[in-house]
């Protein structure tokens, strides 16, 4: 019999297997999403956490960072997590709230980090459980709003009737005392204080300076009450120059007064020689000009942006001026601002109002260096903080450490309010938080008690790094908080608790209302992150680079000028 063909029928799951598959992301793309993702975050923020909470607190230890052949110790939160080179993208939050509390207050960038840290630490168990983020979200932000308000109610204004400049230096103390100048903290907590009380109301900080001057002791260090920079590279004629003038008048210029080799201002075309001799004299003839109408206002001191050669050095020397030239446009800016005058561009109309003044300009050698000291500035108030030491890095970190303790008064001076610190204000907030938690219905109130346990983390780590038993210490400070001890920290001196207030451990309360902020906001953006998308082509390096040269210059020639006047 006949047998007709067989046909074969596709099963139904083949059919469906085959529907081509919809690529919306480049090829090499990673993706991860959901509770791992999220979980993945907080481990690696809780990875740099832990690097940098042993530098919290007067006895915090300091790190060594050895990055690009340069050698840095800190234990600045700011500039510790600045020069991590911390590449997980969650992880770059922290980054971002250590500058800002940096530039904001100036202190507390290590609280910030922590405890933004330890909020996360606190919800993790509750995202692997389930808990949906945005519900952890929206308690932490009530939480951080009582706990705001609970500062609000307990800051002391110790301003009112009271000295304030006491509580300023008392406020630098604090600032200064878990810094690498803990030692010395009495002396510079004073020092920053003069130098921010000598300000006008504006307080701008361009008009603190801070110079570093290798060698000697932190004692050796001193305030200027002016401006004082650098002695600047000199010509020949220098030394024969007076070193001191009372009142004297000062010229600031934005000019060259150095003879330029011809190839670099023009191409010149000349038939003989003659006519190139006549080119030179009418450079001196210019340079000549500019000289005579600098000294044709009355001026003692020349100071210029621009170099000054070894013709104009040896012609001021000659009429009894000093001058100083390629000046660092910063110290420009604070001698401009501090004696009154204005940079200009050019010698002409150098008339009286364009001119500065001090009541004494000298030059003084300090340590190995010789200075430029402007002193008794009438236009403005500011001052100059002359930092001595001995190795670089050390005087590299006192230079941190005064500009965060200047950050953090001049901020109390707009803002005199105050809190006690030793972890006495995280533990009130904490006990507040956790009465109030009892009064919350549902899932909340869990969290805001694990936002009021995650706020203990800062006396915790006070604790532990002064050598500590951490337990023992937030046991006694709880109980006492809970008799109503409302000022009552860790005392790292005795190796106990004691009243911080009394203790006169003050902080600034924009201080720790700006790091909970800060750290409850940057706790919120990661728990609402649920997916990160990466590439890694985009992170190559561009292929090939634009190459380019410069051509072999002419020969440098200047010809005979005319000799000195």
């Amino acid at each position: 019999p006949r047998v007709g063909p067989v046909t074969r029928r596709r099963p139904r799951a083949m059919s469906h297997m085959m529907q081509p598959t919809i690529l919306l992301l480049r090829e090499g793309t990673d993706t991860s999403q959901g509770k791992a993702q999220l979980v993945s975050n907080i481990n690696a923020i809780g990875a740099v956490v832990d690097v940098l909470k042993t530098t919290l607190g007067p006895r915090g230890m300091d790190k060594l960072i050895h990055r690009d052949n340069q050698v840095t110790i800190s234990n600045d939160g700011a500039t510790l997590m600045k020069l991590l080179d911390i590449v997980h993208p969650a992880a770059q939050t922290l980054v971002d709230i250590a500058r800002s509390q940096d530039a904001e207050v100036g202190d507390g960038t290590t609280s910030v980090v922590v405890l933004a840290g330890e909020f996360l630490r606190a919800c993790k168990p509750y995202v692997e459980d389930g808990v949906h983020p945005q519900i952890i979200i929206k308690a932490f932000r009530s939480s951080c709003t009582m706990a705001l308000a609970k500062i609000d109610e307990l800051q002391m204004n110790v301003a009112v009737g009271g000295n304030m400049r006491d509580m300023l230096t008392r406020q630098a103390a604090t600032s200064l005392s878990s810094k690498l100048v803990s030692g010395h903290k009495a002396f510079f907590s004073e020092m920053v204080v003069d130098a921010v009380l000598s300000l006008d109301a504006h307080m701008p900080l361009s008009m603190i300076g801070i110079k570093k001057v290798q060698g000697g002791g932190l004692q050796d260090s001193m305030l200027v009450k002016g401006v004082a920079f650098k002695k600047t590279f000199s010509y020949a004629g220098f030394e024969q120059q007076p070193k001191r003038f009372e009142s004297p008048k000062i010229v600031l210029l934005n000019v060259e007064l150095e003879l330029k080799a011809e190839k670099d201002n023009a191409e010149i075309r000349i038939s003989k020689p003659s006519e190139y001799q006549a080119i030179v004299d009418a450079e001196w003839s210019i340079i000549y000009e500019k000289l005579d109408l600098i000294v044709a206002t009355g001026c003692k001191v020349v100071l210029s942006r621009l170099p000054i050669g070894d013709l104009a050095t040896q012609y001021f020397a000659d009429r009894n001026i000093f001058c100083a030239g390629r000046v660092p446009e910063e110290d420009m800016k604070r001698v401009a601002a501090a004696c009154g005058g204005s940079m200009q561009s050019t010698c002409h109309g150098l008339v009286p109002e364009v001119l500065g003044s001090c009541d004494l300009f000298e030059e003084k050698q300090v340590g190995g260096e010789r200075f430029n000291f402007f002193t008794g500035c009438s236009a403005a108030r500011s001052n100059t903080i002359l930092l001595r030491g001995g190795a670089e890095q050390f005087i590299d970190e006192a230079e941190r450490s005064l500009q965060d303790a200047i950050l953090s008064t001049r901020r109390l001076v707009k803002n005199p309010t105050i809190v006690a610190g030793g972890g006495a204000i995280e533990m009130e907030l904490s006990k507040h938080l956790r009465e109030a938690s009892r009064n919350i219905y549902g899932k909340q109130q869990l969290l805001v008690g694990a936002y009021a346990k995650a706020l203990e983390v800062i006396p915790r780590q006070v604790a532990e790094n002064a050598g500590l038993d951490a337990t023992d210490i937030l046991n006694k400070l709880r109980q006492k908080h809970a008799q109503g001890a409302t000022w009552y920290g860790v005392d790292v001196n005795d190796g106990d608790i004691c009243d911080t207030y009394e203790s006169f451990v003050w902080e600034a309360t924009v201080m720790k209302r700006n790091a909970i902020a800060a750290a409850t906001e940057a706790a919120c953006m990661i728990l609402s992150v649920d997916e990160t998308v990466r590439n890694p082509q985009s992170e190559k390096p561009q292929q090939g680079s634009m190459m380019g040269g410069r051509g072999v210059g002419a020969l440098r020639g200047r010809g005979r000028g005319r000799g000195r006047r």
